[in-house]
């Protein structure tokens, strides 16, 4: 049975998130660029990159 007190919707969070990650990406990367130089930021571009691209046909071959 639903609860009288809770709203009739619950707002969607998910452009929220995405704007968090990406804030939180940006300082990551200039932290690991001012440490290690731009070599070691890239790199770890490329691999966030391949782990996005494979959660994301992981994703597609469910829906299918």
């Amino acid at each position: 049975m639903r609860d009288p007190e809770l709203p009739a919707s619950v707002p969607d969070f998910f452009i929220a998130a995405i704007t968090f990650a990406g804030i939180n990406l940006v300082w990551i990367f200039f932290v690991v660029w001012v440490m290690y130089g731009m070599v070691p930021v890239l790199v770890l571009a490329v691999l966030i990159n391949h782990l996005i691209t494979r959660l994301d046909i992981r994703l597609n071959a469910r829906k299918a």
